[in-house]
């Protein structure tokens, strides 16, 4: 049985790195820990120089002090391996654990995420040092969770991953025939005929224009796979070694949200709960970043299923990682906070609890600064939001979101897609995701954001843009989806490959076509700067990077081009099957275009959500356990005055509301409205 944390409150802490400091400061730290309402602690994230200064010289006096006395606290221990950072020492002895890189150079000591995820020496120092911090704190009733490793990502091309890749490669395929096959090596001669034959994929083989623009896509997407399996093996060798003496305390890792190198997808059913690290790419309060957001906190929330995952990590005020970091505008911080509860949190924690004096994190935000002053904005603003979380206890926990409409996402389209050779470059999987997602959003429907192996049975809608590889039966579930009477829309340069990442011998989009009631006869692609008007339902949008010129066969034609040679040629089709309807966005249409298509799509299943037709309100809704709704409403905007959506309670000021009452929202404004 997979154990669960049964907390009290929503989790509040962060990460805290008292090795750094004198002992004398823990007193301060701890005086101002209470008055923020902080009750979790993440430790031990970097410390394995200070944890095993030498091999196999092990010294714990450190980490059992901090243990003890956030124990003695009242705390709860997020206690992290520390592998996100070897020690200097296990880099001089056994080189091999240096990473190599894209361009074949050993990379020596230094930074952090260095170490080579197929190096048997590194692994094995990682898993004996996991082990024994299992075995000496693993039955603390204070550790309530174990945090594996640090942000997993990055890659390396040694020899021993070429090793490591080739074994991946035969449980893969089996045979070289199948390989070959999979690969289409007859083009170009490069058929493989010694399974030794096959090289990673690098700056020296098959690529000239970086990791991702590749001349063969086969090889490179198998390396794309085996990494993020690779260091899931890592991740998975760990959590074996703490399960060996904590088998009931739930297992970790703190994942980076839309992160490409990792596929999320295939880690979600080695972890006990989600978690992940928001730092969105625009520090300010916006509707874009909002909304990006909200995709991530969907995307780990849907990793496992629609289980309540955690924020292991925001900054309260400002990162140090970017050219320019601005600091988080008054409220933002609390609305921020707010949102990743409205979507699914059960715990939020910031990086870092007290600032860092030196090195490339000096600068990086923390609830205390280097002064550890407690009088301060910042301070003011994290205490209260600790207040809140305590006056709503344990109301929220275990909450999901009922969700009638999908967003299906794909690692593997995302990488086909961006390292295709043709028909344009500059298509970026992310900002297409991103822009459905935001129309999505901006109209408040109860969303989830799923993998393309999901159970869609239970949606109405189903959004998948730039569905480049369709895998498995994924075609005849879209199809069931449609013919009981849902929505399905998806997007030019869907349905192309195989799972190989081999074109479909078949009209374009491959496994759709009978389903859109069309093919794709040519498609033409231009630079960003070049955009061609498209008409739907009455009104001109911009569409640009590529352009599918569709032969309809029994699809209504919704939406067409005004320029080029395929002017009038339809841009958005929808087809009737069953008592559903496909839809085909041909092209890659503006905001406000893909707006116009979602909403369109959302309306014929009433799922236009409260407060859907008002710029920057998000309304999204969580169902406890008891059976118990809460609507959260959150203003990213200016202020504004908007009917309530329903009657209840909020939860924050204990004031009432009718249904259609006036809610003054000011700009940050936050309501958790239990409804009656």
């Amino acid at each position: 049985m997979t154990p669960r944390i049964v907390p009290t409150r929503i989790g509040y802490g962060g990460d805290y790195n008292p090795e750094q400091w004198p002992r004398e400061i823990w007193d301060d730290d701890y005086a101002a820990f209470k008055l923020a309402g902080i009750d979790t602690v993440t430790v031990g994230v970097f410390a394995w120089a200070h944890l095993e200064p030498a091999e196999h010289a092990y010294d714990f006096s450190t980490l059992d002090a901090i243990v003890a006395r956030a124990a003695d606290e009242g705390m709860r221990i997020v206690l992290a391996t520390p592998s996100g950072a070897m020690p200097p020492w296990l880099a001089r002895k056994y080189p091999d654990a240096c990473r190599v890189d894209f361009e074949g150079r050993r990379h020596v000591y230094g930074q952090r995420h260095n170490a080579c995820p197929s190096s048997s020496d590194f692994r094995r120092a990682a898993v004996a040092l996991a082990k024994r911090l299992a075995r000496r704190y693993g039955d603390n009733p204070s550790v309530v969770a174990w945090h594996i490793g640090n942000e997993f990502g990055g890659a390396c091309w040694c020899s021993n991953c070429a090793d490591a890749f080739r074994g991946w490669l035969r449980e893969r395929y089996g045979s070289l025939d199948r390989l070959n096959d999979a690969w289409n090596t007859t083009f170009w001669s490069h058929t493989f005929t010694e399974w030794t034959q096959i090289e990673p994929p690098n700056a020296l083989s098959e690529h000239w224009r970086g990791p991702d623009h590749t001349a063969f896509q086969g090889i490179t997407l198998d390396y794309k796979r085996f990494m993020s399996d690779q260091l899931l093996q890592g991740f998975l060798a760990e959590k074996a070694a703490v399960r060996e003496h904590s088998p009931d305390v739930p297992v970790t890792t703190n994942m980076m949200g839309l992160y490409q190198p990792v596929d999320y997808h295939r880690w979600a059913p080695h972890l006990d709960f989600a978690s992940w690290d928001n730092y969105p790419p625009e520090d300010r309060s916006s509707t874009r970043t909002a909304a990006r957001m909200a995709l991530a906190h969907r995307l780990m929330r849907g990793l496992r299923d629609g289980e309540p995952f955690w924020v292991m990590e925001q900054t309260p005020s400002v990162t140090a990682s970017r050219d320019v970091n601005p600091v988080k505008r008054p409220g933002v911080l609390r609305l921020w906070s707010w949102q990743s509860v409205a979507n699914g949190a059960d715990a939020v924690l910031y990086f870092q609890l007290r600032q860092s004096r030196g090195a490339c994190e000096k600068y990086h935000g923390a609830v205390l600064d280097h002064a550890g002053r407690t009088d301060t904005r910042l301070f003011r603003e994290v205490a209260e939001l600790g207040d809140e979380f305590a006056r709503v206890g344990d109301a929220l926990l275990g909450g999901r979101t009922p969700a009638r409409a999908a967003l299906l996402v794909d690692w593997d389209s995302w990488w086909a897609v961006e390292m295709s050779d043709g028909p344009n470059r500059n298509v970026r999987y992310l900002d297409v995701l991103t822009a459905y997602h935001r129309a999505l959003w901006q109209a408040n429907v109860p969303l989830d954001v799923v993998p393309v192996t999901a159970d869609l049975s239970g949606y109405d809608v189903v959004v998948a843009p730039l569905l480049h590889m369709v895998k498995g039966d994924l075609a005849d579930r879209v199809t069931a989806l449609v013919e009981r009477g849902g929505a399905f829309v998806t997007t030019a340069l869907s349905g192309r490959v195989d799972e190989d990442d081999n074109a479909f011998p078949a009209d374009v989009p491959g496994p759709f076509a009978s389903l859109l009631g069309l093919r794709v006869e040519e498609t033409d692609a231009q630079q960003p700067d070049v955009a061609n008007p498209v008409t739907l339902f009455g009104v001109e949008y911009d569409a640009r990077h590529v352009f599918e010129v569709v032969v309809p066969d029994d699809a209504e034609v919704l939406g067409a081009y005004g320029a080029d040679f395929y002017a009038g040629t339809p841009a958005v089709t929808r087809a009737a099957r069953g008592r559903g309807h496909a839809w085909y966005v041909a092209t890659l249409l503006d905001d406000d275009g893909v707006a116009a298509v979602v909403r369109a799509a959302l309306a014929e299943h009433g799922l236009i959500g409260p407060l859907g037709d008002v710029p920057d309100v998000e309304v999204t809704e969580r169902v406890t356990p008891d059976g118990t709704r809460y609507l959260f409403v959150l203003n990213h905007g200016e202020a504004r005055t908007v009917p309530a959506p329903v009657a209840g309670t909020d939860l924050l000021s204990g004031r009432g509301f009718g249904a259609g009452d006036e809610l003054d929202l000011a700009p940050t404004a936050v309501l958790v409205l239990r409804c009656a």
